[in-house]
């Protein structure tokens, strides 16, 4: 079973997906994590030396040696995309698997903004985030990418939750419509 949760970049994919993990028992992986590890090279660095179309083909890699792995059938994942990650056609088709569930965490272009300038400017950032640039062109992108965040399964609103509360709306969601396997439910 895999849980991929999907959105722009400081919805919160990393710090949920941490605590859905948890709650249910499973691994948590980072989509970005993974791309950096296959790379050898941070994200920034990606989209400095190659760019992003470099960058998206990495990630598709990425994500495509996750799925055919032998473990992801040996133990239930909730995997953290990057932001961009579900906007690709590629990628949207590896995701859209029997036994996959695919979460969008939505909140407002200007609440996104201010959670990813405050996390910057407060040093929380563990990366730098190459397409953060100026609030205009943020806007922009997360309207861009809308529709197709949209065509997740399920979509919760991260707006004035904790990481935990939305974790928990996330478990309950699944549960209630019967997504969880069985060994995952109380």
């Amino acid at each position: 079973m895999l849980v991929s949760l999907v959105g722009f970049m400081g919805a919160g994919k990393s710090g949920v997906g941490k605590a859905l993990a948890q709650r249910l028992g499973w691994r948590f992986l980072d989509l970005d994590d993974l791309i950096e590890s296959r790379e050898a090279r941070s994200i920034a660095d990606i989209f400095a030396a190659s760019g992003e179309t470099a960058f998206r083909y990495a990630e598709a890699q990425a994500l495509k040696e996750l799925l055919t792995a032998k473990s992801l059938s040996e133990k239930s994942i909730v995997l953290a995309t990057g932001g961009g990650a579900f906007c690709q056609p590629e990628n949207r088709a590896l995701l859209d698997r029997p036994d996959s569930v695919v979460v969008f965490l939505s909140a407002s272009a200007q609440e996104l903004w201010q959670r990813c300038v405050t996390r910057q400017t407060l040093g929380k950032d563990s990366r730098v985030r190459p397409l953060l640039k100026d609030e205009t062109s943020f806007k922009q992108l997360h309207a861009e990418r809308l529709p197709h965040y949209e065509r997740a399964q399920i979509k919760v609103s991260t707006t004035g939750k904790s990481v935990e509360q939305t974790a928990e709306e996330i478990y309950q969601l699944l549960h209630n419509e019967d997504r969880l396997p069985k060994a995952a439910a109380p």
